[in-house]
């Protein structure tokens, strides 16, 4: 794997304004995504993780600049991306691509397969001979599983498994290098959500590809991911690798997540640890740690400080002062070869 971040995230900012009023005046902001950092290598999948609301989504668009970010940086092999127009993004689009979450919704119900398979070619001035885009839509329908009839059919004719393998299919069209998936298997059939994450994990192995997987699902996170970024309320309070984040996660929240997950075998099923309440809105999140009012560990200083990341070795950062003692201990840089992620502290907002 190159030591090189293809995605560079830091301090990233996404907050809705909210307007009331006769005059629609800004009343306060919704602080969807509220300082997030983290790097993303070149060939690894980075999982995405949290409750509903937390943030994830709009994470995974403000990356690709679907979503304007308010404040911060996001870097794509080396290049600064936030300051960039459309025209000037629009080269770089061909190599950023984004997986919707409702296969339903994001194909053009007025367009055939092939339609929708030619679309990005038609766009981006590729493939311009008609041989040439026949092929490349050929290769894809291949790819996807699906028979070549199937470029002649409407997407209201196919089930929900083939029409996310449409989608991404058309994600793959212009061979992009990062591809952000956002929740692409929540919409389907559970006998079909194995199928559609095998396909994700053989095209990245055959296309060297790099993923930014957002789900809910915490057992398909841990099968496909390399490295996990726990979000809770806009911010990332735990990010690690994969093995390292599932056997002994740092942040309570992280360890109550991770208690919630179905073990085939009771014997060896985690303690479930229920965390009261609700989710503080992010129009006015606490002040502190924003986990604290449900925290079952909160301290007065948690009540008062925003905890930094701390660097626990492996590539394992928390935001949380429970882990301040064994940060002291940790090693001061990360293991040769390994793929360090940046866990941006959390602002002070709010």
């Amino acid at each position: 794997m190159n030591s090189t971040p293809l995605l560079q995230v830091r301090d990233l900012q996404v907050h809705f304004p909210v307007r009331g009023g006769v005059l629609g005046r800004v009343r306060g902001a919704v602080k969807a995504v509220d300082g997030v950092g983290f790097d993303v290598m070149r060939g690894e999948t980075l999982g995405l993780v949290g409750e509903s609301g937390c943030g994830k989504s709009t994470l995974g668009r403000a990356v690709l600049r679907l979503v304007e970010p308010t404040a911060g940086s996001v870097r794509f092999d080396g290049q600064e991306l936030t300051g960039l127009s459309q025209r000037q993004l629009r080269p770089l689009r061909q190599r950023m691509q984004f997986v919707f979450q409702d296969p339903y919704a994001s194909l053009n119900p007025r367009m055939t397969v092939r339609e929708i398979l030619e679309e990005p070619f038609a766009i981006h001035g590729l493939a311009r001979g008609p041989g040439e885009r026949e092929r490349e839509v050929a290769e894809l329908v291949d790819a996807m599983g699906l028979p070549r009839e199937a470029l002649a059919r409407y997407p209201h004719e196919f089930s929900g498994g083939q029409r996310q393998r449409i989608g991404i299919a058309r994600a793959l069209a212009l061979r992009p290098d990062l591809v952000v998936a956002d929740e692409p298997i929540s919409a389907l059939d559970v006998s079909v959500q194995a199928q559609i994450v095998n396909l994700l994990v053989d095209l990245q192995q055959a296309r060297g590809l790099t993923y930014v997987f957002i789900a809910h699902d915490l057992n398909i996170v841990e099968y496909v991911s390399t490295r996990v970024a726990v979000m809770y309320l806009g911010r990332i309070v735990e990010l690690a690798p994969a093995a390292s984040l599932y056997r002994q996660p740092r942040h309570p929240y992280t360890q109550a997540l991770l208690s919630a997950v179905p073990v085939p075998d009771p014997d060896h099923a985690r303690t479930r640890l229920l965390v009261p309440g609700e989710p503080p809105s992010p129009l006015a999140p606490p002040p502190g740690c924003t986990f604290h009012p449900r925290c079952p560990h909160a301290m007065e200083r948690c009540r008062r400080e925003s905890p930094p990341s701390y660097a626990l070795g492996g590539g394992h950062f928390a935001a949380c002062f429970l882990a301040e003692a064994d940060a002291r201990e940790a090693p001061a840089a990360a293991p040769s070869g390994g793929s360090p992620g940046v866990l941006a502290q959390p602002s002070s907002s709010g």
